[in-house]
């Protein structure tokens, strides 16, 4: 489990075409601290296992189920991508509960900046529109964010200058693909009132 409270901005180093998957080098010299083979590591919000550790770099498989879902597949050699290590038992809960498991991708609609945060605007898969509420959670990237405005294929989040200062966010322009993970506990809500009606 994360906390969508990114770690460091780490970066591609190399991208291995293996035909049905990829297998991706990051640097990232927090998280590869103490990091083990088949440890877990989120990236870009997905979560993926550490296949290798050498220095402050590790390697990450990811298979094309993966790569076609999120936006992993567009990430060449120089990307950054925000990097996140699972919870520890007992840690604070600083952003919201996020399993790492993308729901979908949106899109960099727009950004208005002012002079102390900026607004973004995402467009959201309509499949999804339903669990984005305003003032709710939602992983964007792997970055936990509190809804501002929640529309029927859009919603918009506002970014302080940490947030832009310290993950992608600060260097996403209109166009540009994102990780979308919303709020697992909807999820759940919604099955269990979806089987709670069919037992009537």
């Amino acid at each position: 489990m994360f906390t969508g409270i990114v770690e460091e901005l780490g970066e591609v180093t190399a991208v291995e075409n293996l035909g049905d998957s990829s297998r991706f080098r990051l640097r990232g010299p927090v998280v590869t601290e103490g990091a083990r083979h088949g440890d877990s590591i989120a990236v870009n919000g997905v979560c993926l296992t550490v296949v290798e550790h050498e220095g402050d770099e590790f390697t990450a498989d990811v298979m094309a189920e993966t790569l076609e879902r999120s936006s992993l597949g567009a990430l060449t050699v120089g990307s950054r991508v925000n990097l996140e290590r699972p919870t520890a038992v007992g840690a604070r809960l600083g952003g919201h509960i996020v399993q790492g498991h993308v729901d979908g991708t949106g899109t960099v609609l727009e950004r208005k900046p002012s002079e102390n945060w900026e607004i973004v605007k995402v467009s959201l898969p309509e499949d999804l529109s339903r669990y984005v509420v305003e003032k709710g959670s939602i992983t964007v990237d792997g970055i936990s964010l509190t809804v501002v405005e929640a529309g029927p294929d859009y919603f918009t989040v506002s970014l302080i200058p940490t947030t832009l200062a310290l993950t992608t966010l600060g260097l996403k322009q209109p166009g540009d693909p994102v990780n979308l993970e919303v709020d697992v506990v909807a999820k759940y809500v919604e099955r269990l009132l979806a089987n709670q009606g069919a037992t009537r």
